[in-house]
């Protein structure tokens, strides 16, 4: 393909990006390994405190008591474009509810409307992983009794899967994934042990346009045109990235039905961004409460 047919088809890929809104803001959202432990059995949890990946571990002990902050720390990565539907629709649930959390926005994109390089930059994605895995461990040491969640909308995913790709098991408490435009076939077992209540992930079969349309002319982030999207699909451990015992009990994928539509979200690729959707599925959840 010549230089001018490549740009003129990027253009096209970049229009539809929009019109899919793959990371538009939603609308209503407000204002603003070679591991150590036996797999199949869950990892103790006990003073010291191990740290451990899914590769390899170490043990340290911790000499600071469990934090008096109530507030969880919600570690939130937009979707691609930093166009922060996500982040805005938990800014504006968390001030309309009586227990708010920590929102700490972590920024990963390519910049704001790059929606085409934040969803085809696959090395990017992990590079800013291993970043968001960084900042989490050192808020971590400051901050050890503090309980921490980390929340992706669609390309942001892919991010939020890396960090658990590196970071130690049980180093935070909860990941939950919204949309995930990376293949059904992603490896998400070394994210399931990072997270000590395991993962949960809201798909929707009529997410058609962004994790159906877009997905099949651009791939997902991780480059799968094959298999669809974990967003719309959900995931599919299948082969040598099957779930053992441990790793089944800590996964759980949430898929639209007409019982949620009351919250505003009906079955979109934003409508996990609804403030009623989060007050009403994700807030609980963060508090450790499902």
């Amino acid at each position: 393909m010549r230089t001018s047919e490549k740009g003129v088809m990027k253009r096209i890929v970049w229009f539809t990006l929009i019109v899919a809104g793959l990371g538009a803001t939603a609308a209503g959202a407000g204002p603003l390994r070679n591991r150590s432990v036996t797999r199949g059995q869950a990892p103790q949890q006990a003073a010291p405190v191990e740290h451990r990946t899914y590769c390899s571990g170490w043990t340290s002990l911790s000499t600071k008591d469990a934090a008096l902050e109530p507030r969880p720390i919600v570690w939130v990565l937009d979707g691609a474009g930093d166009l922060k539907g996500c982040s805005n629709s938990l800014v504006w649930a968390n001030l309309t509810t009586e227990t708010p959390v920590e929102l700490s926005v972590f920024p990963w994109s390519h910049g704001y409307r790059r929606l085409y390089a934040d969803q085809t930059d696959c090395e990017h994605a992990r590079e800013q992983g291993r970043r968001l895995a960084e900042a989490i461990l050192e808020r971590k040491s400051r901050e050890p009794g503090r309980r921490i969640v980390v929340v992706g909308h669609s390309a942001g995913c892919a991010v939020a899967l890396a960090a658990g790709d590196v970071l130690p098991i049980d180093a935070v408490d909860r990941v939950i994934l919204l949309a995930p435009s990376v293949s059904t076939g992603y490896d998400v077992r070394p994210t399931l042990w990072s997270s000590r209540e395991g993962v949960d992930v809201f798909c929707s079969k009529k997410d058609w346009i962004a994790l159906g349309f877009v997905v099949r002319v651009v791939g997902t982030v991780d480059r799968s045109r094959m298999g669809g999207a974990a967003g719309r699909w959900g995931f599919q451990p299948k082969g040598s990235k099957a779930l053992d015992n441990a790793e089944a009990a800590r996964f759980r994928q949430h898929f639209w039905s007409e019982d949620m539509a009351w919250t505003g979200h009906t079955g979109g690729h934003h409508g996990v961004n609804e403030p009623e959707f989060v007050r009403a599925y994700l807030h609980p959840l963060m508090f450790g409460q499902k």
